[in-house]
């Protein structure tokens, strides 16, 4: 299983873009790029009440439509880029070719999700989707719970990896394998901390830890 944003996608700057716009069309004060990427891989509600000064449960709905709308006008400009990490492909191909199921855990909604998928060409590579519309927002262990009930996997044949302390306290919870990158949105010693295997600087190391 894979995080999206920040393990596959390199969507930072977009994230960032986004809910700075969104606070400035609701009349906040924008948050700072390091705060944003903080809250990356909660769902949006959830992190949009992160991000604010005081919050405010009633306005955090509003400002979460403010950022789908930003969202939305930034991917129609020419200056719209969000690559994949490098390996990415080659890594997914080769796990396929491996016979193993592959899946993703994000913070994204599926519309969104599927987009990302269809963008880059990787639809084919997984067999389940899991999306904060669908779930609880991470960490909660609903989203992989409900990935090994389509696959038939117990958790002792599951991993998951991922970029933040979200990612990886949502495999324990799960008593999924968790596993960092140490090139998202959370610092490795973070990852570490909250209880990662490992830490990735390449994706190739994954296949070290595969049987």
């Amino acid at each position: 299983m894979f995080d999206c944003d920040g393990t596959l996608v390199d969507s930072q700057a977009t994230i960032v873009t986004c809910a700075q716009a969104a606070f400035l069309a609701e009349g906040l004060t924008p948050p700072p790029a390091e705060a944003v990427r903080r809250i990356v891989g909660l769902s949006l509600v959830e992190a949009v009440l992160a991000l604010m000064d005081e919050p405010d449960p009633a306005r955090a709905p509003r400002l979460a439509e403010r950022y789908k709308a930003a969202f939305l006008e930034h991917r129609a400009t020419p200056e719209f880029h969000e690559p994949l990490f490098p390996g990415t492909l080659e890594l997914l191909e080769a796990l396929q070719a491996r016979g193993l199921l592959l899946g993703v855990a994000t913070g994204k909604a599926m519309r969104g999700l599927r987009y990302v998928l269809e963008r880059h060409g990787l639809e084919r590579c997984f067999v389940t989707l899991q999306t904060a519309d669908l779930h609880p927002s991470k960490p909660h262990p609903a989203m992989l719970h409900a990935a090994m009930a389509e696959t038939g996997a117990g958790p002792h044949e599951t991993m998951l990896v991922g970029d933040t302390s979200y990612d990886i306290l949502m495999a324990c919870a799960a008593e999924v394998l968790p596993v960092g990158v140490s090139w998202g949105n959370h610092p490795a010693e973070e990852l570490t901390a909250a209880g990662a295997v490992r830490v990735l600087d390449r994706f190739d190391e994954l296949h070290e830890l595969l049987p």
